[in-house]
């Protein structure tokens, strides 16, 4: 059993290692004005470790500028200045920082350039309601959304309309040219979704906001559905002439990943089929379809023949059924999918590259056919665990959590499925 979950472990790490934002950057990396500042900013769990990468490959005259990330997820950088603020609901911390990217780039002339760099995580980090609402409201707002069980792209529809920085407002705030270098976490890389698109606008309305809202019964404060109805909230539009010489580059995806990962597999002999890299949709039924396949292959040798690992990326979500429970996406899948293949000869691992699940310590947990029964042992039923949206509670008391620590970057949920 060690030596399968070393093997998941090292699938995971061939997936984050293909995400590493420095070789995209050093492909991506824009030419310095010929007579302006290059200014820096960006937000998400990985933004520190870009901001560091972007300073190792650049070859123009000094960068200065700010991004923000979680907390416990900055690293050292030379002149780009790292603020950290919470994650996933917004704080005074972000408030502020928000604040500081628009007064960086706000200042700027046509003769100087700003580099974006934006990743998973960036919608709860830039909290900027706009007039009439607070940070109160926007916590309200990130609440409602992640109980909802939307699908992140939707979410982000909603985020941008109740924001003064989402939605390319932040570039729409420079005169400067701004490219942005962006490490995808949305299925499907819609450059303009990953942190609600700060520096890349996209044409949805808030017409399209509130139509979400109504969908997934989400309870928000009267204000918002207010701005909502309001003028105001309408994001700028692409075709906004403020955006005509600006340029966006996705530098890491969870499709590379995932190649990386079966490459990595079928040096070790076993065959990799990669199933989707943009699945979505809740954690607990996702996995029984993923449950299912595993079990048809474990079985009845088919539609691929073991042993084999299936490989599956993209951003589920969680509709909350309880309070008080601990655990993220991953952990949820993962218990789900061990209730599923109980007794069989199947080994899974459903992490968050980003290293953080959830709002716990750990990155995601490690099942097998034995999991259901080691939970009953420790006296935990699987069924009630997933009831309160526990997950973390049970895998913690089994000792089959996964746990990395930051990993500096983020392309979403990474899973692994080993049939033997």
């Amino acid at each position: 059993m060690t030596s399968e979950r070393q093997l998941l472990q090292m699938l995971f790490d061939a997936a984050v290692k293909a995400a590493d934002p420095l070789n995209g950057i050093r492909k991506h990396l824009p030419q310095p004005p010929a007579n302006g500042r290059t200014v820096v900013i960006g937000a998400g769990k990985g933004a520190a470790q870009m901001a560091a990468a972007l300073e190792t490959v650049w070859n123009g005259p000094a960068l200065s500028g700010v991004v923000v990330t979680r907390y416990g997820y900055g690293c050292e950088t030379r002149s780009i200045e790292i603020i950290e603020a919470a994650h996933p609901l917004p704080d005074e911390a972000g408030l502020a920082a928000s604040r500081r990217l628009i007064d960086t780039v706000s200042g700027l002339s046509e003769n100087d350039l700003v580099i974006a760099l934006i990743c998973g995580g960036g919608s709860a980090l830039l909290p900027s309601p706009p007039d009439g609402l607070t940070l109160q409201d926007e916590i309200a707002l990130n609440e409602a959304l992640l109980a909802s069980g939307a699908p992140i792209s939707a979410m982000n529809v909603v985020r941008k309309h109740v924001s003064t920085i989402k939605g390319g407002r932040l570039a729409a705030a420079t005169k400067a040219r701004v490219v942005s270098l962006i490490v995808s976490d949305i299925p499907g890389d819609n450059p303009a979704f990953v942190a609600s698109g700060p520096t890349v606008p996209d044409g949805s309305t808030r017409q399209e906001a509130l139509t979400i809202i109504e969908q997934y019964r989400m309870n928000l404060p009267a204000r918002i559905i207010e701005h909502l109805n309001s003028p105001a909230a309408e994001a700028p539009a692409p075709e906004d002439p403020r955006f005509a010489w600006n340029e966006h580059h996705v530098i890491a995806s969870a499709g590379v990943s995932l190649e990386a990962a079966a490459a990595f597999a079928r040096t070790h002999g076993i065959e990799a089929h990669i199933l989707s890299d943009s699945i979505e949709g809740e954690a607990r039924d996702v996995a029984l379809v993923h449950a299912a396949i595993a079990r048809e292959v474990a079985v009845k040798n088919r539609p691929f023949t073991k042993p084999a690992v299936l490989l599956s990326g993209g951003e589920t979500t969680v509709t909350l059924r309880s309070r008080g429970g601990k655990g993220g996406r991953n952990g949820e899948f993962a218990l789900s999918f061990a209730m599923a293949i109980s007794g069989t000869q199947v080994v899974a691992l459903a992490a968050d590259t980003d290293g953080i699940d959830g709002s716990e310590d750990n990155a995601g947990a490690f099942v097998d056919g034995t999991t259901a029964q080691r939970l009953l042992r420790a006296g935990f039923d699987g069924r009630a665990l997933l009831d309160r949206n526990d997950s973390y509670s049970g895998f913690s008391a089994i000792g089959d959590l996964f746990e990395t620590g930051p990993t500096g970057t983020n392309v979403n949920d990474f899973r692994a499925i080993l049939i033997r």
